[in-house]
Order: structure tokens, then sequence, then C-alpha cells
């Protein structure tokens, strides 16, 4: 089955970085429209299904779309979607902690806030885990090939990814968990594109690092500054062009622009990076499946197009 039109959703806890970029099948190749504001998440598979036609939609989102094995093994639900659907039964769940007293498995969002002392090793063991990696999914993991990205519980800083996965669990995922017979999640129920039917929505995890190297993108800089994603509009263009992608008027203007001078400059390109790797993985350039480990694909999840796996340290002597 062929995708009528392929989208990927940058995503954050604020409305206001939730951006979408969207490819309309056309004869053999796609038309590629500038960035847009999500919108009400409420509507958005619908509005795909739409836009698409009544075809399939092919939808990468950057945000987590799993859970820890660690945390997992403690669960008594068949998988990931199957827990996600009982969350409705853990009014709790939800709500991030203020004070490791209050995490729980039933409470594993943590910190609210700052707190002295505090460390991802305490937050593992107070959900009784059995060191900080154990937050970690194997996806989440540095590879020879990028850094690691952030665990999955962990909602301060920057360099966190909780706060994301709480808003679009609660808003998007789960609700269409519920509407199943428009929805299908990638990788729990079978590889991307098997996974692709007239009138749903097939929804995979991506990770704009891993999508600048399946393009071969190099980014000199930082994605932050407006003048480093500049010089990335000739890769990005010809990226474009080698998965038979036509940008509007529009989008080419923002790719030559660097996206904007605005904070959001660096989400709309993330979610352009993503939408080329949804497209990578369409044109077969890259593998729709996940590791052949049955953690990952029942509970982990995995990032689409992904082929590097973690880096294995040695024990310090």
């Amino acid at each position: 089955m062929e995708a009528d039109l392929a989208a990927h959703a940058d995503w954050s806890v604020d409305p206001r970085k939730r951006w979408i970029t969207i490819a309309r099948r056309s004869g053999s190749g796609w038309a590629i429209t500038a960035p847009r504001p999500v919108g009400d998440i409420f509507t958005l598979l619908s509005r795909l299904i739409l836009q698409a036609g009544g075809g399939a939609v092919a939808l990468g989102a950057d945000l987590p779309i799993g859970l820890p094995r660690a945390y997992a093994a403690g669960l008594a639900e068949a998988d990931f979607p199957a827990f996600l659907r009982s969350t409705r039964g853990l009014p709790d769940f939800f709500a991030v902690c203020a004070s490791l007293d209050d995490v729980g498995p039933g409470r594993p969002f943590y910190p609210a806030r700052g707190v002295a002392g505090m460390t991802r090793l305490s937050h593992a063991l107070a959900l009784g885990l059995a060191d900080a990696a154990a937050l970690c999914r194997a996806c989440d993991r540095a590879t020879a090939e990028r850094p690691a990205g952030a665990p999955l519980f962990w909602t301060l800083g920057a360099n966190q990814s909780g706060k994301a996965a709480i808003a679009a669990w609660q808003t998007l995922v789960l609700p269409a968990l519920e509407a199943r017979d428009r929805f299908r999640l990638w990788p729990f129920e079978g590889p991307f594109l098997s996974l692709l039917s007239p009138g749903s929505v097939a929804m995979a995890e991506t990770y704009p690092a891993e999508a600048l190297r399946h393009l071969s993108i190099r980014l000199r800089g930082s994605k932050r500054r407006q003048g480093d994603r500049c010089a990335a509009a000739g890769p990005l263009l010809a990226a474009m062009d080698l998965l038979s992608g036509v940008p509007d008027d529009e989008m080419r203007l923002a790719v030559l622009d660097g996206f904007g001078p605005d904070a959001a400059g660096e989400d709309r390109f993330d979610s352009v990076l993503g939408l080329l790797c949804v497209l990578n993985v369409l044109a077969g350039n890259r593998p729709d499946s996940a590791p052949d480990d049955p953690w990952i694909q029942r509970w982990e999840g995995w990032v689409l197009g992904q082929t590097a796996l973690p880096v294995v340290r040695e024990p310090s002597e």
C-alpha cells in the first residue's frame, strides 16, 4: 500500500512550537508545502485524512512513543498501546512529581521544578530501577553516529522530552488508539508500510538528529541559529529533489531563509527534516521495520529509519 499523503509534526508542550509539514502525492512524486502550525490536536488526524482525499496517511512525529523495558517489565499489559489505553484508569499517571517521595510506577514523570541535589539516578531508584541507564529506551541511547536522546520520564531542562510525551499521549495518541479503525501505531503493529491503509493514519516516532544523517546533511553550527539553517538550504533542497519532492514557492523561500528569524524557526526546520525522513522510508531507502527484539517491538518502540544500534560501553576498570 502506498501513502497518499505524508506529514511530519515537530512536537512540543507549547502549542506555538508545534509545526507540521505536509507532502501530497503528485504523480510519481510529492508536492511539499511550507510548515504550518499543527493547530487543534483533537482534529489533526481527521484533517490529514481529509487532505489525503480519504487515502492513506504516513505521519511522523518527533516525540517518544514507547516505554523503557526496565519499567515495562513490571507491567501487566501485553504491550505499549495496551498500557497507554490502561492509563484512563490511572488519573495521576501524567501528573509530574514535585518530589521524589511522589515518584512511583503509577507516577513516573519527574521533576516538576528544579530541586537541589536531584539526579537521574535518584529518579531511577525511586521508580525501582537499577540505575539511570534504565530510564532510557534502546533508541534513546547514543549510537556511533549520534549522541543520546533524553530519557522519557525526565521533564526538566532543554534536554528533556517528557512534557512533550505527556501532551501528545494524552491528546493525540491515546484518543487515536481508542478510534482504532483510523489509526495504526508503529512499530507495535508491524512494519510501517504494512500499516498504511485508506482512510487511516500510520504514525511513527522520528528524531531530527537521525534524519540529518539519513539525508546525508551536515549541519554546521546550531539549528537554533537562522544563519546555520540557511547554510543547509542547498543540501535540504537537494534531498527533496532526490526524493521526487517538489517544494512550493513558499517552502523554497522558507528553506533559503533558514525558516525565519524567530524562535520557532528551528521547529519548522525540524518538521521538514522529519517529513523527508518519512519520505525516505516510503521510497525504500531506509528500513520501515524495527530491530528484531521483542522488547523494542512490543514496548520500547524505535526511531523510523534508524539502523544504528546503541553503543555498548565496556565496564570501567
